[in-house]
């Protein structure tokens, strides 16, 4: 039995966001290409993430890094996984 990967990507989310949905989408497909874990969390779960990422999301973090925010740069994110 293989363990799955550790999350080397975090997309901080919240619901009703459409391009949440997106990213989230992007992640799953890119991460799973590449074998990597992704774990998502919804920053109105906290109120310290809300304060941080207001109305900036989805935000993308790369080994607890931010890589990016409001869309999913695939190639740049392939690249960073892929390092």
């Amino acid at each position: 039995m293989t363990t799955p990967p550790s999350p080397r990507v975090t997309v901080y989310t919240r619901a009703g966001c459409t391009a949440c949905v997106a990213a989230e989408a992007d992640v799953a497909r890119i991460c799973g290409d590449l074998g990597q874990g992704w774990t998502a969390v919804d920053v109105d779960s906290d109120p310290e993430l809300r304060a941080e990422y207001g109305d900036r999301v989805p935000v993308i973090e790369v080994d607890g890094r931010e890589h990016g925010f409001w869309r999913v740069e695939e190639q740049r994110l392939r690249a960073a996984l892929q390092s």
